[in-house]
């Protein structure tokens, strides 16, 4: 069984794939601060017997201290099994044509290729992180830029930390649109305001593709189910993207 681990600067998914089919994924806090001993007992608490079943590693990571560790834990628990972690130098089919490809995310080039291995292209992936991506990818399947936005959970941080009068509060789907209320009226502006964020992001990046009526735009991320139904623009809701663009890695290097 392949292992698929995701790290992200909020979390990290984990993906057990039993050849093509993903049977199990898991969703932990990324803590930069963990030991590999204090992670690699959080993944063996996870996969609990079939931790022995482990046949491969993929992994893509945007903290480079957890990476490190992540690195740490494969060689002592996976030490006989395969190890792909996407950086330079590791294939994954997808020209990369920026002006500085070492600037482009791992996680950015993996959802490019689950993309357009699914999708077909042109398509636009939008990534609801820590920051909301937006990855374009070419009909030939070529990553060819993007767009990089202050992701929801952050920015409701930002408004709670900075407005004496206001708070966090739950995201989810208000009653209507003209709240009654302080929690309602802030859920309003979250799901309407990034739903019409994406859309009028989409809007320009197709227009600028010529705007190609086959053109796939596929919403992943933990925060994506918020915001789907109120966008006009998503087309495709793929939680696993890059789960399934990390096995794909693996089976072109292994």
């Amino acid at each position: 069984m392949l292992l698929a681990v995701d790290v992200g600067n909020t979390n990290t998914v984990l993906g057990l794939f039993d050849g093509s089919r993903l049977i199990d994924h898991w969703r932990i806090s990324t803590v930069a601060r963990s030991t590999a001993d204090e992670l690699g007992l959080t993944f063996a608490g996870l996969l609990g017997d079939r931790l022995d079943e482990v046949t491969g590693v993929s992994c893509c990571s945007t903290v480079p201290a957890v990476l490190h560790t992540v690195r740490e834990i494969c060689a002592k628990r996976f030490a006989d099994v395969p190890l792909v972690i996407v950086e330079p130098g590791v294939k994954t089919g997808v020209p990369i044509l920026f002006d500085n490809p070492k600037e482009v995310g791992a996680d950015r080039i993996v959802n490019s290729l689950a993309a357009f291995t699914g999708y077909g292209g042109p398509a636009v992936v939008v990534d609801f992180g820590t920051s909301t991506n937006f990855d374009v990818v070419s009909a030939k399947g070529e990553f060819i830029g993007g767009v990089l936005a202050p992701g929801i959970e952050i920015s409701v941080d930002a408004l709670a930390s900075r407005a004496a009068q206001l708070r966090k509060v739950e995201l989810a789907r208000p009653r209507t649109a003209i709240a009654k209320n302080t929690v309602e009226a802030l859920q309003s502006g979250i799901l309407y305001g990034f739903a019409g964020q994406i859309d009028r992001i989409v809007d320009e990046i197709l227009s600028e593709l010529g705007d190609p009526p086959a053109a796939s735009v596929i919403a992943t991320g933990g925060l994506a189910s918020l915001v789907i139904d109120e966008s006009r623009r998503i087309t495709v809701h793929d939680p696993w993207l890059t789960l399934f663009g990390l096995r794909l890695v693996f089976e072109k290097n292994v």
